[in-house]
């Protein structure tokens, strides 16, 4: 799954990670997201700190309070790379942190690192 309010960001990863043979949802936000994540259950979730109305951070916490999807990977997307940023993402509970632009490697190698691991 892929949460951001930037349409080309959704799109470019989209593309990408379609390419790659991976099935992908997206979301314009946090609470669109939520209500797909019940419906489709992804096994990894790409969400962006920056958003209106419900932001990454509050995204990611909800998520990974949620007993059914507390085990799943959720890597932040952000333009932001300070240390601040990187350390409150660690609180909410994101597994990994991007930074944009990300490249095709960054983004599969990713999800490599991340299903690999709960397979």
């Amino acid at each position: 799954m892929v949460i951001d309010d930037s349409k080309t960001i959704r799109r470019t990863a989209e593309t990408l990670l379609k390419k790659a043979g991976c099935e992908v949802v997206t979301a314009t936000d946090g609470f669109e997201a939520l209500a797909k994540i019940t419906d489709q259950n992804p096994e990894l979730i790409f969400v962006d700190i920056m958003m209106p109305r419900l932001d990454g951070y509050q995204t990611c916490a909800l998520i990974k309070k949620n007993p059914n999807y507390r085990d799943t990977p959720v890597i932040l997307l952000t333009s932001k790379d300070g240390l601040f940023d990187r350390a409150r993402g660690r609180i909410v509970g994101s597994d990994r942190y991007l930074t944009k632009p990300f490249t095709k490697d960054e983004l599969l190698g990713a999800i490599r690192e991340h299903l690999a691991e709960t397979s």
